[in-house]
């Protein structure tokens, strides 16, 4: 099928369309859905549009034109409604944020492919090898809180959920075949359950900037100002915090501590524009910051020796293993798992159970390698 041969989808923004969408989805076993949101264009990026697709039909859901989301909650925690997404963790973090939200019962398409060996797993690729679909990339950094959306930028977030369905049940097959099933329902299990940590602005821990770990502790009192400067700014003018000043130079700021718009402007990766627009702010945030208690990062005690000597061995077995499966090595064990087998270094049976017991389909193949290995590095 070529991309204009595509049948309009149907745009959602009243209630009473809305109601009609929740009981069509209602009726089936398996549904595909994406989400576009505006964190490029705003300070608090939010969901601006929901797409669904069904075996026969398109829709895209207008978030921003509806007062009320809930009615689509049913859906997303009906266990016999099967939600098709395609590297759905963004978008099951913005979904609950904004939302509460829970999707139960999911099948996500790049971590199937993942565990397959593909070895290109964007979903442009993917539609690219699979259905010869060359999908224009323009629209992906659009801004999607925008109202009317064109034409093309409807077109390009149907096409993101059109192609799940049938993608999905080829991969299913392939999984199956291949006796790695289970362990794609293991790993959709575990990627539906999100937390509703928030990822967005407004946290204020400098230390999170790369770098900003290696400063002196007088310098990182002053980025901290600088973090609580450009996080008012960026909340005042509803922007990103990158579109009011970039990461790299507020650490070059903290760093060489300039004390004048002349300095500020040495500083690389700031325009004059900036400077004449945020200078004086900075500075002000420099000079609150050297006459601010010095700040050290928490640091967390350095783990033992034999410790770092089991995470090694897992990550060694891990890589052999990968190289046998065809696949990355976190498909063989996912890194929290990792590291929590080497803090825990289980001994017995019952013990890795603990750890592992949300991964039976690792548990059953890997468990008595793990315990082998594990026991031979405690002698």
């Amino acid at each position: 099928m070529r991309l204009d041969e595509l049948p309009d989808p149907i745009f959602i923004a009243r209630p009473n369309a809305l109601r009609r969408l929740v009981e069509e989805l209602s009726s089936e076993s398996h549904i595909a859905v994406d989400t576009e949101a505006n964190g490029l264009y705003a300070y608090r990026e939010q969901v601006c549009l929901i797409q669904f697709s069904t075996p026969t039909t398109d829709y895209l859901v207008d978030t921003l034109a509806l007062d009320d989301l809930s009615p689509l909650a049913a859906v997303f925690e009906n266990p016999n409604i099967e939600k098709v997404f395609h590297a759905s963790e963004y978008d099951l973090i913005i979904l609950h944020q904004d939302f509460e939200f829970s999707v139960v019962s999911l099948f996500d398409t790049m971590i199937a492919a993942r565990i397959l060996g593909w070895n290109a797993v964007g979903l442009g690729s993917i539609l690219e090898d699979l259905f010869d679909i060359r999908v224009n990339k323009k629209y992906q950094r659009a801004n999607w809180g925008q109202r009317p959306i064109s034409k093309e930028m409807m077109n390009y977030a149907q096409i993101d959920t059109h192609f799940l369905l049938p993608l999905r049940d080829q991969i299913e097959l392939e999984l199956k075949e291949s006796g790695r099933w289970p362990l794609a329902v293991e790993d959709f299990l575990r990627c539906s359950q999100v937390d509703s940590l928030n990822h967005r602005n407004g946290n204020g821990d400098c230390f999170r900037i790369k770098g900003a770990h290696d400063l002196k502790p007088q310098r990182a009192a002053v980025l901290r100002e600088l973090c609580i400067f450009r996080d008012r700014k960026a909340r005042s003018m509803d922007r990103p915090l990158f579109k009011v000043i970039g990461d790299k130079s507020l650490l070059e700021i903290a760093e060489k501590a300039p004390k004048s718009n002349k300095e500020l402007e040495k500083i690389r990766g700031i325009s004059k524009r900036q400077v004449n627009w945020l200078g004086e702010g900075l500075l002000a945030s420099v000079k609150r910051g050297l006459a601010a208690k010095p700040l050290a990062p928490v640091r967390k005690p350095r783990p033992n020796y034999q410790y770092l000597n089991r995470v090694d061995q897992l990550r060694s077995w891990r890589i052999r293993k990968a190289q046998s499966f065809g696949v990355m090595s976190d498909v063989v064990m996912p890194k929290d798992l990792l590291l929590d087998l080497a803090e825990k270094n289980p001994g017995s049976k019952s013990e890795l159970n603990l750890i592992l017991e949300s991964v039976p389909w690792r548990l059953g193949e890997f468990g008595d390698e793990l315990l082998s290995l594990l026991g031979s590095s405690k002698k």
